[in-house]
C-alpha cells in the first residue's frame, strides 16, 4: 500500500520538468513569419510600380536597394516601363522624385565606358538637384573611375602663396649658411653642377630684403649717385646687380663679378680668387700701392660669406687705385669684435675712415688703400686663417 494514500488522489512516479520562463514560439509561428515575408515582397514589388510620393523615411532605402538588383538583373523600365535605377536613387531629389520617363532602369554595367556614359546621362537632367549646384558638377572627370584630378590652378590662394613663401624662405636659409660655412671654391662649383641654387638663393634674398629697415645697396646707390660720371666701381658679390643697374645709366662704369653670370650685367668669377682685371701687389719686400690699376670704388655689401673671406679684400687691394676705397656693409650679428675686424682689414692694406654703426641690422665701414709691403703666402695664408672673426649668419631651426 502506497504512503498517503488518499482517495481521489493520486501522485505520479516522476515530478514533471519544469517550464522555461520564456514562453516558446509555437511551430506554426515560423509559417506565419515565412507568410508575412512574401506578402512584404509582394507589397514591395507593387510599391515599385506606382508613381506616388513616398512618405516613409526607410521607402528610399528599399527602393534604392530593389533598384540596384534590378540593374544589375538588366530588369527595370524593360519590364515594367517605370523602374527605377542607381542614378535615379543616388542623386534622387528630397521632395519629389525623378519622373520615370527620365531615367530608365541601367543595364549591366561593362567597364568604366559603361559608367562613364551613365553619369554623363544622369549629368544632362535638369532635375537633378546637383546637376544645377556650380559647386559641384557632374562631370566624367569627377566621377568616372580612374580618373586624373583636374590640374592645379594657375592662382594660388593666399594660404598657398604663405606656404610657398615660407618653404622658399626655408630653401633660402639652407644655401645662405652653407655659403657662409663652405670655401668660395666649393661654393662655385655648387653653383656650376646647378645654376638653380642661384636663382633659388636670390629670389629668397629679394624676399628677405623686403622685411629689412634699410637696404645697404640703397645707400650705396644714393652714396656713389653724387661721384663724378667716369667713376670705376666694382660690385663684389653683386647678386643681382641692383647697384649697376641704378648707376650705370648715369654714367658710372660698374664691373659685377659674382658665381653666376646673368649675361648682361654679372661677370662670373670667385672673388675670392682672382678677379680678371688688371693690378698687381708690388715687388717683394718693397712697400707700395701696386701697378696698373682701374678700380676707383670697390663695394662688398653683404659679400664676405664663404670662410675664406679674407681673400676677397686682398683682390680688392690688387685692383684699386692708389688712394681706391673698399665700402663694407655686412650683418650686425656677424661682429664677435667690430675693431678686430677693422684691424684686419687694415693688415691687409687699407686705412679705416669710417664706421657706421647705427643701423640695427647692418654695420657700414669706409676703408682708403694705402701703401704696403708685398706678403708671401704664408703670411697670406695665416691672415685668411683669422677670417672666423666674422660668425657665419645662421638661422633658428623652424
Amino acid at each position: 500500500m502506497a504512503l498517503f494514500n488518499v482517495p481521489g488522489w493520486s501522485v505520479p512516479s516522476t515530478a514533471p520538468a519544469q517550464s522555461s520562463k520564456k514562453r516558446k514560439r509555437p511551430s506554426h509561428d515560423v509559417d506565419k513569419v515565412q507568410s508575412a515575408e512574401i506578402n512584404l515582397e509582394k507589397l514591395m514589388n507593387k510599391l515599385k510600380d506606382k508613381d506616388e510620393d513616398v512618405d516613409s523615411p526607410r521607402a528610399p532605402k528599399k527602393r534604392r536597394r530593389s533598384g540596384s538588383d534590378a540593374g544589375e538583373k538588366g530588369e527595370g523600365s524593360s519590364q515594367s516601363g517605370k523602374g527605377k535605377g542607381i542614378a535615379e536613387w543616388g542623386l534622387r531629389r528630397k521632395d519629389k522624385r525623378p519622373s520615370t520617363s527620365m531615367i530608365s532602369g541601367p543595364k549591366k554595367l561593362k567597364g568604366k565606358k559603361d559608367f562613364a556614359k551613365l553619369v554623363d546621362h544622369a549629368a544632362s537632367m535638369p532635375s537633378l538637384s546637383r546637376a544645377k549646384s556650380p559647386t559641384s558638377p557632374i562631370s566624367r572627370t569627377s566621377f568616372a573611375l580612374g580618373s586624373k584630378s583636374p590640374p592645379a590652378p594657375s592662382n594660388l590662394t593666399p594660404l598657398q602663396k604663405d606656404m610657398k613663401h615660407s618653404l622658399d624662405g626655408a630653401r633660402f636659409r639652407l644655401i645662405n649658411e652653407t655659403l657662409y660655412k663652405a670655401d668660395s671654391a666649393k661654393s662655385h662649383r655648387m653653383m656650376q653642377e646647378d645654376p638653380k641654387i642661384y636663382e633659388e638663393y636670390h629670389t629668397g634674398f629679394r624676399h628677405q630684403v623686403q622685411s629689412w629697415p634699410t637696404n645697404p645697396v640703397s645707400h650705396y646707390i644714393s652714396t656713389l649717385s653724387i661721384y663724378p660720371s667716369k667713376t670705376v666701381i666694382v660690385d663684389l658679390g653683386c647678386g643681382d646687380a641692383v647697384l649697376a643697374r641704378a648707376l650705370t645709366p648715369k654714367g658710372m662704369s660698374v664691373l659685377s663679378f659674382d658665381l653666376v653670370s646673368d649675361d648682361a650685367y654679372v661677370v662670373e668669377a670667385d672673388i675670392c680668387v682672382k678677379l680678371p682685371l688688371p693690378g698687381s701687389e708690388g715687388s717683394d719686400g718693397e712697400k707700395s700701392e701696386g701697378e696698373g690699376h682701374i678700380v676707383d670704388v670697390a663695394v662688398c655689401a653683404l659679400s664676405l660669406m664663404g670662410t675664406n673671406w679674407p681673400n676677397c679684400i686682398r683682390e680688392a687691394w690688387r685692383i684699386l687705385k692708389p688712394g681706391g676705397e673698399l665700402k663694407i656693409a655686412e650683418v650686425a650679428s656677424r661682429f664677435t669684435n667690430s675693431e678686430e675686424f677693422g684691424s684686419l682689414i687694415n693688415s691687409i692694406g687699407f686705412k679705416l675712415k669710417s664706421k657706421d654703426e647705427s643701423n640695427s641690422h647692418f654695420t657700414l665701414f669706409e676703408f682708403k688703400k694705402v701703401a704696403r709691403k708685398a706678403k708671401n703666402e704664408t703670411e697670406w695664408a695665416e691672415l685668411v686663417s683669422k677670417g672666423n672673426i666674422l660668425k657665419p649668419c645662421e638661422y633658428k631651426r623652424r
